[in-house]
């Protein structure tokens, strides 16, 4: 008998503990600070302090009394009463099957908790420059890869990477862009970072750190970018920008390092010239290229990188934040051997091993080649669809062989504050050139005035309404020319029609009136035509 009760203990033992196992695993981390010898009165002290302090919000699910109890080191019967107890009170719910959540509460009064900082607000429709179409990003196919990866990475690639990056990645991204952008690449000096910010921040600290000084700048370029460098010591000196691009013989003798936009100066959208290409080349100090969009070429052969030129003093840097997204936080780097030690040592914290063997894989894949190209013929159309809307106004854009924006020049600053303002009324963000101008005054008195519009940011379904909306703000802003009743009544046409484009946009999926092959009716089902020629017989027109 006695050896029976013995061994039907054994068993319930692991039974137990069991138990006790389980709770812990379903439990969830909740920090108490436990003060006084009385642990029910502590207890309930503490969890009334985390509800009125904000910490557990309303319909915050408590751990078990079990867990919680394991978690403290204290029976069980006393969380289940200190429960019981706020339950009575109202600071918590319970419900069978539930648990235990944090009750609703009323909002803090005013002037209890401090001011939090307002969220930015999102505008309706957004043309400014600099951001993808996100809607477009291949979340299929991205999710597909990084689930293959993941389940054949090998144990050793989840630790700690390279500095530099994972090897996997640094030789794809060498094919690739000797491929595509005619980079000169060795796998070993390549640098992954997490961005174009994170890898100029970087490379700012390293030259600074060499007893670089200044840094010259493009006069209409990135604000943000310009701010990156000045924070790491660097001063900075703005170079005009022209027909031609950068000017590069106006960097002064104090000038150390360079940081250009060569194949498609941003935002202007100009391509630096071909004597200036070898001028820069040429220069004694380090050049930083931007090639922030080099895959997206329309209407002329891409221009190759220009690191090409003068691999031993170019840092070239590229992004997957315009092909793909920017919350990927993926870029690179192609450092000359004599800075790759001092870039990576001020390069920490970049991207995870997973997102860098995903990127890896797309690539080789082709899947990067295919997304990139659909992309490129997407935004293609766009800009198609933006210049002939301005067209049809008068206007003409400059910029667009290429990239994700165009430029509508002014001839007055006046006019640019009031297209902006305008827009703004309308529900349209939109950036005009002065936003990205260096400095107050241009170097060389270049009063340039305009609007930078991007077309790639908003997606599919809101673009034809933001371009209408676009079109409306310019028709109030820009003078007509003659200005007589004629003109007026013409151009008070033109609002009407682009309201009526406006309205006509947000009714999706509804073909427009007389659509199809018969004019003014009913359309047909087909646009088969029957061929009346001899010797071949009528084509047939499905019904």
């Amino acid at each position: 008998m006695s050896e029976t009760w013995a061994k039907e203990a054994h068993r319930a033992r692991p039974t137990r503990t069991t138990r006790a196992s389980r709770a812990e695993l379903a439990g969830v981390d909740l920090h108490l600070d436990l003060s006084g010898t009385r642990v029910r009165a502590g207890l309930e002290s503490a969890l009334r302090d985390a509800v009125r302090a904000g910490r557990l919000r309303p319909g915050t699910r408590l751990p078990s009394s079990r867990a919680l109890a394991a978690d403290l080191g204290v029976a069980r019967n006393t969380v289940a009463e200190v429960y019981s107890q706020l339950v009575a009170e109202g600071w918590l719910t319970a419900q069978t099957g539930s648990g235990t959540t944090v009750a609703p509460r009323r909002a803090t009064e005013p002037g209890a908790r401090a001011a939090a900082r307002p969220e930015a607000a999102v505008p309706g429709y957004d043309l400014r420059a600099g951001v993808p179409d996100l809607s477009a990003f291949p979340r299929r196919a991205w999710l597909a890869t990084a689930r293959k990866v993941l389940a054949a990475a090998p144990d050793h690639l989840l630790g700690y990477p390279d500095p530099r990056g994972l090897p996997q990645l640094r030789a794809a991204l060498a094919d690739y862009l000797a491929r595509a952008r005619g980079v000169r690449a060795d796998p070993a000096h390549i640098v992954i970072c997490a961005g174009f910010a994170h890898g100029l921040a970087g490379v700012s600290r390293a030259l600074r750190a060499a007893g670089a000084r200044t840094l010259a700048v493009e006069a209409y370029g990135h604000q943000a970018h310009r701010d990156i460098a000045a924070r790491q010591g660097l001063r900075l000196q703005p170079l005009p920008v022209d027909g031609m691009g950068a000017v590069i013989g106006a960097a002064s003798t104090e000038a150390d390092a360079m940081l250009l936009t060569p194949a498609h100066q941003f935002p202007l959208g100009v391509t630096l010239h071909p004597r200036r290409r070898r001028e820069a080349a040429g220069w004694g100090g380090v050049v930083i290229e931007d090639d922030y969009d080099g895959e997206f070429r329309y209407d002329r052969q891409p221009v190759g990188a220009l690191q090409t030129l003068a691999p031993g003093h170019v840092i070239y840097a590229g992004t997957a934040s315009k092909s793909l997204a920017p919350s990927l936080r993926l870029g690179w780097l192609v450092v000359p051997p004599r800075l790759l030690e001092a870039v990576t040592a001020e390069l920490a914290a970049g991207p995870s091993a997973l997102d860098q063997l995903t990127l890896a894989e797309f690539i080789t894949s082709g899947g990067y080649d295919r997304q990139v190209r659909r992309a490129r013929l997407a935004y293609r159309r766009r800009r198609d669809r933006l210049a002939a809307a301005l067209g049809r106004q008068g206007l003409q854009v400059t910029g667009i062989a290429a990239g994700m924006h165009v430029v509508l020049e002014f001839s007055r600053t006046d006019a640019e504050h009031a297209a902006v303002t305008r827009a703004s009324r309308n529900g349209l963000a939109i950036d005009g050139l002065e936003r990205y101008r260096a400095g107050g005054e241009p170097p060389g008195g270049d009063g340039r005035a305009g609007l930078v519009i991007g077309y790639g940011r908003p997606p599919e379904h809101a673009y034809t309404t933001a371009l209408a909306r676009l079109c409306a703000a310019l028709a109030d802003v820009l003078p007509v020319p003659g200005g007589d009743q004629g003109t007026r009544v013409e151009r008070r046409g033109e609002r009407e029609l682009i309201g009526g484009l406006m309205s006509r946009s947000s009714r999706r999926g509804r073909p427009p009136a007389g659509g199809g092959c018969r004019a003014g009716g009913r359309p047909r089902r087909t646009c088969a035509r029957r061929s009346r020629r001899p010797g071949f017989p009528a084509a047939r027109v499905p019904r």
